[in-house]
């Protein structure tokens, strides 16, 4: 049995709620998605767990991947008679959701996970750190309309983090960064603040970082951590493969990732903006409005690196993730691409002609 409050619920979520699914037998009750495998959902509602499957007609209806169910959605769930069973009849509207682009070549959008409020973006002291990708998952964070935290895992690894916490700090303006090590029990107190009552985290990083040895060694054997599906049978079985949704004793909700060897953007011009704020903030003093901040006289980016105010890096990480964000676009778009491959069409013409000249 479970308290809605404790699983996150809220006003944004009992607005959507309609008096057009009263007055059927066993009618839909809201439940929150706490893992998917192969279409198969566990779902946690006030009665209990249990194992649904979608509606033909939710099935029929949905139109692109990002419209399944993801592990931290709220639905709406009619549930069977006394089996465990239920059936998925609607998908709420998210409050916030942390999307990618799904691996490979197909452009999708992939959630990864949903109605989140606080994203622990866990890096290792070890060969793993990298500024650069923490600057890509504070881009999707920013833009999934949660609040990013970054956590330098495995300090016990290292004699001084003093100097890898600045770099973290120098592209995390704004953003806390904590230094913790689950063997030693470092910082662990610190994360304390973003487990309570009715608030969902989720960890995102890579493989390696020690993002489960962490949720363990901050919660310990309390931790309530439901069996995963078995994919063969829908039977429980402990698994680390899938995103899972776990609850924290006293109240709060984790949602533990696995690692991720692809992290694409997916429409995050706004995550830009806000994780690149010293660079946008630069670029309203640029002489030209349109200033590119890649050769341009009087840019004030530029300007900023030369004089050592600014990361020279840190800028063509920038321009790497714009231009990565404008190809996607245009793939999403078939009639931006094909005017853009028209252009560089031209472009490219007009170069054999000059050099026949």
């Amino acid at each position: 049995m479970f308290r809605l409050t404790d699983l996150g619920w809220s006003s944004f979520f009992e607005s959507q709620l309609t008096a057009g699914l009263q007055g059927e037998d066993r009618a839909p009750v809201p439940a929150r998605v706490a893992e998917e495998a192969r279409g198969v959902y566990r779902l946690f509602a006030q009665a209990g767990v249990w194992l649904a499957e979608l509606t033909g007609r939710l099935r029929h209806e949905v139109t692109s991947r990002a419209g399944l169910p993801a592990v931290g959605d709220w639905v709406l769930a009619r549930p069977s008679q006394g089996d465990g069973r239920a059936l998925i009849q609607r998908v709420l509207a998210r409050r916030s959701r942390f999307a990618r682009k799904t691996a490979g070549t197909r452009v999708e959008e992939q959630i990864v996970a949903a109605n989140v409020d606080t994203v622990l973006l866990v890096s290792s002291l070890n060969r793993e750190f990298n500024v650069r990708r923490i600057e890509r998952y504070l881009t999707l964070v920013w833009e999934s309309g949660a609040r990013p935290v970054v956590v330098l895992n495995k300090a016990d690894l290292i004699p001084d983090p003093g100097a890898w916490r600045y770099q973290a700090e120098s592209v995390a303006m704004g953003v806390p960064v904590f230094v913790t090590s689950a063997v030693t029990g470092e910082g662990l107190g610190e994360l304390r603040p973003y487990l309570h009552r009715g608030e969902t985290v989720a960890l995102l990083g890579s493989s390696g970082v020690g993002k489960s040895t962490l949720i363990n060694a901050r919660i310990g054997e309390e931790l309530l951590r439901t069996s995963a599906i078995r994919e063969d049978d829908d039977r429980g079985r402990h698994t680390t493969t899938s995103r899972q949704m776990l609850l924290v004793p006293g109240g709060g909700v984790l949602i533990d990732t696995p690692g991720m060897r692809e992290l694409q953007l997916w429409d995050s011009a706004a995550g830009l903006d806000h994780a690149f704020a010293d660079v946008e903030a630069l670029a309203l003093q640029c002489f030209f409005t349109d200033c590119a901040h890649e050769s341009e006289p009087k840019c004030a980016v530029l300007q900023a690196v030369e004089e050592g105010a600014l990361d020279a890096a840190r800028v063509e990480s920038y321009h790497k993730l714009r231009r990565e964000q404008a190809f996607l676009d245009r793939k999403r778009d078939p009639a931006a691409m094909a005017a853009e491959r028209k252009k560089w069409r031209h472009i490219h013409k007009a170069m054999r002609n000059f050099s026949k000249g």
